[in-house]
């Protein structure tokens, strides 16, 4: 266990000493299957001085891209590669099939949720959802969680 715990902080100052770009990554990263939290990156680079509009904007770059990259896995059409390879469960993918049924590539709004947004993004592409709209809404829900973590942040540091 403490070697896990030493390399994601090891990751964490890897992240934390590329700056902007390393927003940028580490947002891809946990915007695809691989579980990160960027919002501890993006939240201690703006305590430190980085701009938080500029730290928005990249986490919200990066996750999105990341994002459409589970789009087109699923896009693929192999879910026994989807529950192999991403390990993404099969009920995780029944369960954003239900929710995504006859409510369209807008429902990518919903990809920046914890826990299911990995397989929204995957049963969107399944489902060949427009591309654009999708790439669209799911931008806007990573912005508006992004913005939402760094108000809070702001707001608890101002507290201190």
């Amino acid at each position: 266990m403490k070697l896990i715990t030493r390399s994601m902080e090891s990751l964490m100052e890897f992240f934390m000493d590329w700056g902007y770009v390393g927003i940028f990554l580490s947002a891809f990263l946990a915007g695809s299957v691989v579980p990160f939290s960027s919002e501890l990156v993006m939240v201690a680079l703006a305590q430190a001085g980085l701009s938080p509009l500029w730290c928005v904007v990249w986490a919200t770059a990066g996750n999105t891209l990341g994002g459409v990259t589970c789009y087109y896995i699923g896009r693929l059409g192999k879910t026994e590669w989807i529950e192999r390879y991403l390990r993404i469960s099969h009920e995780r993918i029944e369960k954003a099939k239900a929710f995504l049924q006859g409510r369209g590539a807008v429902m990518a709004l919903f990809v920046a949720l914890p826990y299911i947004g990995d397989a929204i993004a995957v049963v969107l592409g399944l489902m060949r959802s427009n591309v654009w709209i999708t790439t669209l809404a799911m931008m806007v829900g990573k912005a508006v969680r992004y913005i939402a973590v760094i108000y809070a942040a702001e707001g608890i540091a101002s507290l201190f």
